[in-house]
């Protein structure tokens, strides 16, 4: 049984482009206002949306990001909000929770996934979880049919990234760069790089994040990527905006321009 995930990837590898995946965090603006942002993103071109959940001491979210989980924290933003939320946006797209191990462990392994899935989720991004520590995850993921998706970097061995891509499913996160998440004037060229070594150990989908803000660096991306994932952009977008209505629209716009630009790339090939 293949996720919602699971099968854009397939059908947009029929297609020979890459997947625009958007990240925003659960509850910002507010939590009802989040539905409407990501219903932006949608409309605009995102393919997949990322719904991060927000947490206190986050370790790979940048200074953009963290504002927003922050606000949404202040909010009294919970786990029930983020699963309410992926219910209303997963029949709309491919929809995963990004999150920190330490929620997930509070609110209960099997209890999460079973709830992420029963919202309609396809699966979970975790940046701090490492395969020698999965055992519970792989189990829970695995018996309610829930995507795993794990985060490499440049520093990560040829030997560690065939086992990260085995214990994957769904997509492998390749990390754009050394840090946090954030808007960037430029993309590392160890991204490219990375999906190469990536290429060698595996078929599954990869997807580069982390400073993708751009058409022109979203275009570059998806040359060589599955996936491009933009977080930063769509946030400073509403946070830039003078209201929530024309925050949406620079959202919805930004989800266009990053849109087209990989369909553009994709008409080269």
């Amino acid at each position: 049984m293949s996720t919602a995930l699971e099968q854009l990837f397939v059908r947009l590898r029929a297609e020979n482009r890459a997947a625009l995946i958007g990240y925003m965090p659960a509850g910002f603006p507010t939590n009802s206002d989040c539905v409407s942002v990501l219903r932006a993103m949608i409309e605009g071109g995102v393919d997949a949306i990322e719904i991060g959940f927000p947490y206190s001491d986050p370790v790979m979210d940048g200074p953009v990001i963290q504002a927003a989980s922050e606000q949404a924290l202040r909010q009294g933003t919970n786990a029930k909000d983020v699963m309410d939320i992926v219910g209303q946006v997963s029949p709309l797209a491919p929809t995963l929770v990004m999150t920190y191990w330490n929620p997930i462990e509070r609110f209960g392994v099997e209890n999460f996934v079973r709830e992420l899935t029963a919202h309609g989720g396809s699966g979970t991004i975790t940046p701090d979880l490492t395969i020698e520590e999965s055992s519970s995850w792989i189990s829970a993921t695995d018996a309610h049919h829930a995507n795993r998706v794990y985060v490499v970097a440049q520093s990560t061995s040829d030997a560690r990234l065939s086992q990260v891509a085995q214990a994957s499913s769904g997509f492998i996160y390749a990390a754009s760069l050394m840090g946090v998440t954030g808007t960037r004037t430029s993309i590392s060229t160890g991204a490219k790089e990375l999906v190469t070594r990536l290429r060698g150990a595996t078929d599954k989908p990869v997807a580069v994040g982390l400073g993708v803000s751009t058409p022109e660096q979203a275009k570059e991306v998806a040359a060589y990527a599955d996936g491009v994932i933009v977080g930063s952009a769509f946030i400073k977008a509403l946070q830039e905006a003078p209201n929530l209505a024309a925050g949406i629209t620079a959202v919805r716009e930004l989800a266009q321009n990053l849109a087209q630009a990989i369909k553009e790339e994709a008409a080269t090939r």
